[in-house]
């Protein structure tokens, strides 16, 4: 395996595509982002990284909210559609067909159709070249609630969540396991056997081969019809003997006539 080294890109992936709502319920407005991610844990601190010409950057700069939408596999034409329209000139929650929801910390509105959604308040703005940095705390969750199980955990492997990598979009494939499945005993043990499984492919002997070529001869002769038609028809003549099967018997068949 050789590697090559090209100039500095933005080749990580998978990254969430995911749908940036901000504005108002009144009049929404709604942007496809992949340069998003979690900062922290305890504050809950997010970002989402715009490019200072888009409709979002000005709304979000005024405002100082905005939401994390998660998309799904329904939601794929409509992510991608926000992502190449702006919002200057086209109204997407209607040309999507997206609900503008109420959040419950911020004026800002979720995508109902959304199975997750962030409500985020900015604390920050950074600037860095083509992009500026909105840093912001996560105020509140909203999850839809087919997605709960009976013990109440957040089952998201069935939403169909998408992934966004290298221009090209995806919906998230198996699970090969939960966090820390590589340190549990039982399940290492169970992946290093696997491993050693070794599949062999035994080759026919010679004389089973031919043994098995005689056996597939003897039935394709046995259902090929042909002595059924000749029987069948009255006029026909003493047939002819049949060829020698391999006991070396022949024999031989008067007509119905």
């Amino acid at each position: 395996m050789t590697k090559i080294t090209w100039k500095p890109g933005t080749i990580l992936a998978p990254v969430p595509p995911a749908l940036i709502s901000s504005g108002t319920t009144d009049k929404p407005n709604v942007m496809t982002a992949a340069w998003t991610g979690i900062i922290a844990s305890e504050p809950a601190m997010t970002y989402v990284s715009i490019r200072p010409s888009r409709y979002s950057h000005e709304i979000i700069s005024r405002t100082k909210e905005f939401v994390i939408n998660l998309p799904t596999l329904a939601l794929a034409a409509a992510t991608d559609f926000c992502g190449v329209k702006s919002g200057r000139s086209v109204d997407k929650f209607k040309e999507m067909k997206l609900t503008p929801l109420p959040c419950s910390q911020i004026q800002a509105p979720q995508i109902a159709e959304s199975p997750v959604s962030l409500e985020c308040k900015v604390k920050d703005i950074q600037h860095y070249g083509t992009h500026d940095m909105f840093v912001a705390e996560i105020v509140a969750v909203n999850i839809d609630d087919q997605y709960l199980d009976e013990d109440g955990r957040l089952a998201l492997e069935k939403a169909g969540l998408l992934a966004y990598a290298h221009g090209h979009y995806y919906t998230l494939g198996r699970q090969l396991g939960k966090f820390g499945f590589s340190v549990e005993k039982s399940r290492l043990k169970m992946m290093q056997k696997m491993a050693e499984i070794k599949v062999e492919v035994k080759e026919s002997k010679k004389g089973a081969l031919k043994k098995d070529e005689k056996v597939m001869q003897k039935a394709a002769r046995k259902f090929s019809g042909k002595s059924k038609f000749e029987r069948s028809r009255p006029h026909t003549p003493e047939l002819k003997p049949k060829k020698k099967y391999g006991n070396g018997r022949g024999f031989k068949k008067k007509s119905r006539d």
